[in-house]
């Protein structure tokens, strides 16, 4: 393999129902897991969303909701999903900006815990559109010198993508075949939620990047006016964004008792 790997990675495309990352489904997920020696497993399964498939998502990748009415819902997959992920980095096409955040979501609604904490994120897109701006039909034929047949099928597209990054770093010099290289090359920004509601600053601390505390810490804003966390965790915001929001309230609230028991402890000496 042109990549060098120090443990599994894993390529994966979604079709949804739709682009809205809060609100919309998976119908279909398609899994490469390919592995330091070089073994690669695939696994394609078609998911039943519990809400309608609209024409217009239907038309791009086939899938209808007669086809998925017997299919598991993936609250069922969930688990399954976490398991062949775990200890992986993760690979896809525009996957920083849709395809992990919305796995993300129906991970955290199926209530199975994902984050990407030890996790690098490689997308391929970025590093295409970095280099040539283009699609993935014309990556691939640009790339891999093939017709991308079945294109919008999540098996096809899954299959390209791996495919892509493989030339990409055969072709390209400064293009090192590294997961932390590849993973920092194909970022945009450094963001601590998928959906970019919440940035990481110079010192890596969490950042709102909208509304009237753009710009601000989270944690100095939870202090000024602490309902605001409450009116984020009920307004519609994705679920991986309140996830964040929440960890930072539990370190606040941890330093607060830290605080507290060293002021006690320190009370105590002075008394001896």
């Amino acid at each position: 393999m042109n990549i060098k790997l120090e443990r599994p990675i894993v390529f994966f495309d979604l079709e949804t129902t739709g682009i809205q990352i809060a609100t919309d489904r998976i119908v279909e997920i398609s899994v490469l897991k390919v592995y330091p020696n070089g073994n690669k497993e695939s696994w394609t399964k078609l998911v039943n969303p519990e809400i309608e498939i609209p024409k217009e998502a239907s038309d791009i990748h086939g899938i209808t909701n007669e086809k998925v009415v017997t299919e598991p819902k993936f609250s069922e997959l969930a688990p399954k999903i976490s398991t062949m992920i775990e200890g992986c980095d993760l690979a896809g096409f525009n996957s920083n900006r849709f395809d992990i955040p919305l796995l993300a979501e129906e991970m955290l609604r199926a209530n199975v815990n994902f984050d990407m904490e030890d996790r690098k994120a490689i997308d391929v897109q970025v590093i295409f559109h970095k280099k040539e701006q283009r699609n993935l039909s014309a990556g691939y034929e640009f790339y891999c010198g093939k017709t991308l047949d079945n294109a919008h099928s999540a098996e096809a597209d899954t299959l390209a993508t791996f495919e892509i990054l493989e030339a990409q770093i055969e072709k390209y010099e400064d293009i090192e075949a590294d997961v932390d290289f590849l993973s920092q090359y194909s970022s945009h920004q450094k963001r601590a939620d998928f959906a970019g509601f919440i940035l990481l600053d110079q010192e890596s601390e969490e950042i709102f990047s909208f509304g009237k505390y753009k710009g601000r810490k989270v944690k100095d804003v939870f202090r000024e006016n602490p309902g605001y966390y409450n009116w984020m965790q009920n307004a519609d915001f994705p679920l991986y964004t309140k996830k964040i929001l929440t960890d930072v309230k539990e370190r606040m609230s941890l330093k607060k008792q830290i605080n507290t028991l060293e002021d006690l402890q320190n009370k105590f000496n002075k008394k001896i």
